[in-house]
C-alpha cells in the first residue's frame, strides 16, 4: 500500500504529483468530478482539513489533494472511502494518467509531436513521440 501518515482519522497519502493543472486534466481524463479551491473537507465527527483540490463523494466525506511545499499529498478519511476502486488502484490510476500528460505537455514544450497511444495489456500506456526538425 501507499506510504500513510495519520492524523486524527484523516490520512494523508504521498504521492508523485507535482503540477497541479496536471493533476486536474488527469482527473477530468479519468472522468472524476473535483472542484478547486482552498476547500475543507469533512472526516470522522465532523473533523475538517483544508485541501487545495476535492474531490466529492456521494457520502460528503471528500477526498482531497494538498500541497505540502514540496508535493500533493492525498487527503481523506479511509472510514469513508467511497470510490468505485480500492485507494492503491484508484492512486495508480492517477499518477498513469498524470504521467502520460506530463509526458505530453512536456513533449511539446519539447517540440515533440504527439503521434499516438495505445493500452498495453499489463494496463500500461504506450506513447509515440515524433521530433521535428
Amino acid at each position: 500500500m501507499a506510504k500513510v501518515n495519520k492524523m486524527s482519522h484523516f490520512t494523508k497519502i504521498k504521492t508523485k504529483l507535482y503540477d497541479r493543472l496536471t493533476i486536474e486534466k488527469s482527473l477530468s481524463d479519468l472522468n472524476i468530478k473535483w472542484e478547486v479551491g482552498a476547500s475543507k473537507i469533512c472526516g470522522y465527527n465532523n473533523q475538517e482539513y483544508v485541501s487545495d483540490i476535492v474531490i466529492c463523494q456521494k457520502n460528503n466525506y471528500d477526498i482531497g489533494f494538498r500541497w505540502n511545499n514540496n508535493r500533493y499529498e492525498l487527503v481523506t478519511d479511509l472510514m469513508f472511502w467511497d470510490q468505485n476502486y480500492s485507494i492503491d488502484k484508484f492512486l495508480n490510476q492517477v499518477h498513469q494518467r498524470y504521467a502520460f500528460n506530463l509526458i505530453t505537455k512536456v513533449s511539446e514544450e519539447q517540440n515533440l509531436e504527439f503521434v499516438e497511444s495505445g493500452n498495453l495489456e499489463d494496463g500500461s500506456i504506450k506513447l509515440l513521440l515524433r521530433k521535428f526538425n
